[in-house]
């Protein structure tokens, strides 16, 4: 355990990075998961409904440092593009 003050400050705020990071990471794949659940049923209304709120989530996580703006931008590519597939 740190001894030293902002050693103990930078573990604390890591802490708290590290939990918040992990719910944005977990509210993109429950988006990319319901975009996939459409997908597979058949349904290109909901497909597109559910890409729509997946591109946004996965903007706001980029917007906030969680992903990199390529990882990002091929996340939403491979979900348009599986989209688009289904016609």
């Amino acid at each position: 355990m740190a001894n030293i003050k902002s050693a103990k400050k930078r573990i604390e705020v890591a802490k708290i990075r590290t939990e918040r990071n992990k719910a944005i990471k977990s509210k993109v794949k429950t988006a990319v998961k319901k975009v996939d659940a459409a997908i597979a049923n058949n349904d290109k209304a909901a497909a597109a409904e559910a890409l729509k709120l997946a591109t946004k989530t996965i903007d706001m996580a980029t917007s906030k440092g969680v992903f990199h703006k390529n990882t990002a931008s091929r996340k939403v590519s491979r979900l348009a593009s599986s989209v688009n597939k289904m016609a």
